[in-house]
């Protein structure tokens, strides 16, 4: 008020001050802000104001040279000093923006087919390359880089599998490009010095087998949290490298990388304790990665022996019930649990062990499956198996479910035993069914019934999901932000 009495603008306040002002100021509308004049400018590139950036970053999309040249500059701008960066880079959608919670349109979006297609994933894989290759020039020497959160989203560009190793050679000098951004990780995770979290999940062509041996002396010491996520290859974390990592409190893991060396490693009282473990697995990975070299009973009990506040969560995609049964052990800590497929099913068997063996842990359950038709789990029992894992499972706070039939007397049971507890409960509207019979007994709408009975029973306004590509997000992306969720603040 009083510069405005005496006719002074802001120009006249001092940088600290003005860069105080902006440090409210969203990412987004920094840079808007940077354009009103050169001062703004000079001040809102200050290093305090940029300590952390997250970015999801599109490609081949009609604006790949424009996405190309923002990130770019940023890397340049910020690269050297940033000290949290979370990337996700999507080749063939998205655009350069800040990270959103909110999932993706649909989980197998493909671009559009005829002669141009097999170009068009030649250009995404392109451009994917020399935003890696950016990325990383710009981070290569920072020292103060404290949190890298890096995802790929290459699993779902093609109808027949996901993107390989042969599809970045085929791109222009594409060896001589997977080389050189080996090489960047390499010599980023060399320079670093206070690393504390480090993830790299589906990030063609990035990390190796023989990357983390790279890691300096002291981020191997103050490293926290390491998740090492490929589709492809064979283990990332070795039993050499893991027991450099005595601090670990956090770890994301293929599940069939997860061996009883590794599980013993883990297990030894000279380690901090883990609190937090993320498994994938990968149903398609098992014709490679057979399930007989995974953590055995026994080796689960000595890891909970010496971490007895470990918690789990697990992603089982595409996985047949039988592989499912021989993957949960008892002595498992589990407490988030996604069973996620298009083909195969989950059975009511499969159910009932989750419900009796993790009735102590399981905070978070979701049931997904994207096929035709939607399968009556309920057929040929007494009690749905939904309805019992409600009732046994009491720490239940999370319930998502699309692809089953849940019958609407079932879902008002759900409701009634788990009450305000269940803080989410998400049942797309194409999965709920109604007695046919229910018309005779009960007056009015047979939706509007469920909706008052579920609500009353939880205690709030509660609506079955009308757009099911809210339920259904891409299975690694929901992965790599749920394992984020699940091991930050540990």
């Amino acid at each position: 008020m009083a510069l405005c009495r005496h006719g002074v603008g802001a120009m006249a306040l001092p940088s600290e001050l003005i860069v105080h002002i902006f440090s409210f100021l969203s990412d987004r509308d920094k840079l808007r802000a940077s354009a009103v004049c050169s001062r703004w400018r000079e001040c809102l590139f200050y290093p305090a104001l940029w300590t952390e950036l997250k970015l999801r970053v599109g490609g081949c999309n009609g604006s790949g040279s424009e996405e190309m040249a923002k990130l770019d500059f940023l890397m340049r701008k910020f690269g050297s000093f940033v000290r949290e960066l979370q990337l996700e880079l999507a080749p063939v959608e998205g655009n350069l923006s800040p990270l959103s919670s909110e999932p993706a349109a649909a989980r197998m979006e493909q671009p559009p087919g005829g002669q141009e297609a097999p170009q068009r994933w030649t250009d995404a894989m392109a451009a994917y390359l020399d935003q890696v290759l950016c990325v990383l020039t710009g981070i290569r020497n920072n020292r103060n880089l404290q949190k890298l959160s890096l995802y790929g989203d290459t699993f779902i560009l093609q109808q027949d599998g996901p993107l390989d190793m042969s599809s970045l050679q085929q791109v222009h000098q594409g060896d001589k490009k997977i080389n050189e951004v080996q090489q960047l990780f390499m010599e980023l995770l060399s320079n670093s010095r206070q690393l504390r979290w480090l993830s790299c999940s589906f990030m063609l062509g990035v990390a190796t087998p023989c990357s983390l041996s790279c890691l300096s002396n002291p981020a191997a010491e103050t490293l926290q949290h390491l998740s090492l996520l490929d589709h492809q290859l064979g283990p990332l974390v070795s039993p050499s490298e893991l027991d450099r990592l005595s601090n670990l409190h956090s770890l994301g893991l293929d599940f069939c990388d997860f061996t009883p060396e590794l599980c013993g490693l883990l297990a030894s009282p000279r380690r901090a304790p883990l609190h937090r473990l993320s498994l994938l697995l990968n149903g398609a990975a098992l014709e490679f990665k057979p399930l007989e070299g995974t953590a055995t009973e026994d080796d689960w009990k000595a890891l909970v022996r010496v971490s007895a506040d470990l918690r789990v969560y697990m992603m089982a995609l595409e996985v047949d019930s039988s592989e499912l049964l021989r993957v949960l052990k008892p002595s498992l800590p589990l407490e988030r649990l996604h069973l996620d497929s298009y083909s195969t099913l989950v059975t009511d068997g499969a159910l009932e062990l989750i419900s009796q063996q993790y009735n102590r842990t399981l905070t978070h359950f979701l049931l997904l499956r994207d096929g035709p038709g939607f399968p009556d789990l309920s057929i040929n029992r007494n009690e749905d198996p939904l309805v019992l894992l409600a009732w046994r499972c009491t720490q239940l706070a999370v319930l998502v479910i699309h692809g089953y039939t849940v019958w609407s007397h079932n879902l008002v049971a759900i409701s009634r035993l788990r009450g305000a507890s269940l803080r989410v409960l998400t049942v797309s509207e194409e999965s709920v069914d109604f007695d046919p019979d229910q018309s005779l007994y009960v007056e009015g709408d047979p939706v509007h019934n469920l909706v008052k009975e579920v609500s009353l029973g939880l205690g709030r306004v509660w609506h079955p999901c009308l757009d099911s590509a809210v339920v259904l997000s891409e299975p690694t992306q929901h992965f790599h932000r749920e394992l984020r969720a699940f091991s930050a603040g540990v």
